[in-house]
């Protein structure tokens, strides 16, 4: 079974809307993008680039598509992976995709994406495409969350975490600094919540789980 990676950018307060450039999304009159640009150094180009490079497929959101299908076939690296590994598209009004290696999305979008997980094969990963990922958090379908998350509150935009977001547990596995300030931390899935009760005063603090003392 392959596992499905999504990976993006967000400020401290959550926000995920155009963070490359101004004219990157400007949904609800938008001002702010650009954000994440001073932030960004060698280091952090070097982790992006390590990162795209375990991808064995890619999964896109219709305006991320066009956005890197405009630039990366433009890439003079006859290695770069998103030329040379599958694209999947995620459109209900494409209605065919021209990039070397892109495949079209048809029916319904968590139907076909749980039959992709389903396959054998390496990590499938999510750049950008915010609209998908609501979709993806909704059907309960994303395995691992990369964040890089950059010192900037807007108290506007398209958040990561919208409404219909199925509660789950996530495990931190990595964190990892830039030079600029950025945190870079990578959960895997830990099943469902777990819940409990903090008694004022008391030392032990019980969970559904059982008890653990503080």
């Amino acid at each position: 079974m392959r596992k499905l990676v999504v990976g993006t950018f967000v400020t401290l307060d959550g926000v995920m809307q155009a963070p490359g450039g101004p004219n990157e999304d400007r949904d609800g009159g938008f001002q702010h993008g650009g954000w994440l640009v001073p932030y960004l150094d060698e280091k952090f180009g070097e982790i992006m680039n390590e990162w795209t490079k375990r991808a064995d497929a890619f999964l896109l959101g219709r305006k991320t598509y066009e956005m890197f299908a405009d630039s990366w076939p433009k890439s003079t690296d006859p290695e770069e992976a998103l030329n040379i590994r599958p694209k999947f598209v995620a459109s209900r009004t494409l209605a065919k995709v021209n990039w070397n290696n892109s495949i079209l999305l048809k029916g319904d979008v968590a139907q076909e994406i749980a039959k992709l997980k389903a396959q054998e094969g390496g990590e499938i990963q999510v750049h950008g495409s915010g609209n998908l990922i609501q979709t993806l958090l909704q059907h309960d379908l994303i395995d691992t969350l990369r964040i890089w998350q950059f010192p900037v509150i807007l108290g506007i935009g398209k958040r990561l975490f919208g409404e219909g977001t199925i509660p789950r547990s996530f495990r931190l596995i990595d964190t990892q600094l830039n030079t600029t300030g950025a945190v870079l931390h990578v959960y895997e899935r830990a099943g469902g919540l777990k819940y409990g009760e903090v008694e004022v005063g008391q030392e032990t603090v019980i969970f559904d789980s059982g008890t653990a003392h503080s």
